[in-house]
């Protein structure tokens, strides 16, 4: 079994836009005891293609597991791959929140790529994973560097991995699935003049433990305001003082 960790933001800031993309400084910190479970199984008969089992809430080809698998295909030994899916499936077991902020797509297409790439020995490096994650998805790179926390910046592609002090951290899950794209549509929308990138750098010279302690939730994620606008469910909790990770509808507290 595959373990495919969340992550929180434990601050997000929005920097500037590029083309339909934001620009963010940002920290990510793994969660490890919250993870998705990716198990690659006989195929009762060897039929050739790529076969993915789970409870998603979107098309096939709009998943980031098969996306991933394809530009896989266009970047390595296809030969190998089609051994090898010729005899097995990919059941996912998902246990992350959708919807949630906490990356369980991103993760899965990580997961499976880190995977692929070791077991049928595919040769590829880091940066020539990354470059197929940034194809799919903003938190992708993050988990494919495989550290507990990280300064995460440009448009998730740049990944600056840190020793960091991160308190004990408990979720906060919410019924609400947030769509990602809406909650940034909201914030150019709402808050494009508000941009400050000088004091979201001054944040990643901080620790996550210091972070927390010094700042509240308003100045931590710069997509609250827009989340609870899309979200207006969400707001009691926001007013209690929880943490917002990421544009979903998790929030966390320090213990």
């Amino acid at each position: 079994m595959i373990k495919s960790h969340a992550k929180i933001n434990i601050f997000l800031k929005i920097v500037g836009t590029r083309d339909n993309y934001h620009e963010i400084i940002s920290r990510f910190v793994r969660v490890d005891n919250l993870y998705d479970e990716l198990e690659f199984l006989p195929k009762p008969l060897h039929i050739k293609g790529f076969e993915l089992k789970g409870k998603f809430n979107c098309s096939i080809e709009k998943n980031t597991i098969y996306r991933a698998y394809k530009l896989l295909q266009n970047a390595a030994n296809t030969k190998k791959m089609d051994n090898f899916f010729a005899e097995y499936f990919l059941s996912v077991k998902k246990n992350i929140p959708l919807g949630g902020g906490l990356g369980g797509g991103s993760s899965n297409a990580a997961a499976f790529l880190l995977y692929i790439n070791k077991a049928l020995e595919l040769g590829l490096s880091t940066e020539e994973l990354c470059g197929i994650g940034s194809k799919i998805g903003a938190d992708v790179n993050f988990f494919l560097y495989e550290c507990k926390a990280a300064n995460v910046s440009g448009i998730g592609e740049i990944i600056e991995p840190l020793q960091d002090e991160i308190p004990n951290i408990e979720l906060i899950f919410d019924v609400a699935m947030c769509d990602t794209a809406l909650v940034y549509g909201k914030f150019r929308e709402c808050r494009q003049n508000d941009i400050n990138k000088t004091a979201a750098q001054k944040l990643t010279f901080l620790n996550s433990k210091e972070v927390l302690e010094k700042f509240d939730n308003t100045a931590l994620n710069d997509l609250l305001r827009s989340v609870l606008i899309c979200y207006p469910s969400l707001k009691p909790k926001a007013d209690t003082g929880l943490f917002l990770s990421g544009s979903g509808s998790t929030f966390f507290k320090v213990n």
